[in-house]
This record gives C-alpha cells, structure tokens and sequence, in this order.
C-alpha cells in the first residue's frame, strides 16, 4: 500500500496540472464562439452568392423564402 501511495504522489508531482480561471476560459469561450459566428455568417454568405448566381441548387427552405409562390396549392 505504501508502493501505490508513493507512485500517485510521484506522478502527481511529475505532471502538475496546469490552472485556469474562471476568466481566462470565459475569455477563450468568448473567442471560440466570436470565431465560430463569423465562420458561420461566412459561410452563409457565401450560400446566398451562390444561390443568387445560380451555381448551387436551392433546398426546400431556400426555395419556399426565395420563391413562395411554387408551394401555392391554392391553384390546383
């Protein structure tokens, strides 16, 4: 029992763990998400050009916000 106690304290002081407050992850957080927003409208961005040009087919969503009066039923 003695032989464990001393292997748990020798590996804890080989690898001390490292600190981090509160602050410094909110001020990651902040980033992460900061970077994670921008990637997104980016990317949507880019969606809406290639939609508008016509290179990349539209989804059900996309095509009933862009064009609302194909889903009109009230003609049949």
């Amino acid at each position: 029992m003695g032989a464990e106690t001393e292997s748990q304290e020798k590996h804890a002081q080989e690898s001390p763990k490292p600190t981090l407050t509160q602050e410094q992850f909110l001020s990651w957080k902040r980033q992460k998400d900061a970077a994670v927003s921008a990637r997104k409208a980016e990317v949507s961005r880019k969606r809406a050009e290639d939609i508008a040009a016509g290179t990349v087919q539209m989804n059900g969503r996309e095509l009933f916000l862009h064009e609302p009066g194909v889903f009109d039923n009230s003609r049949y």
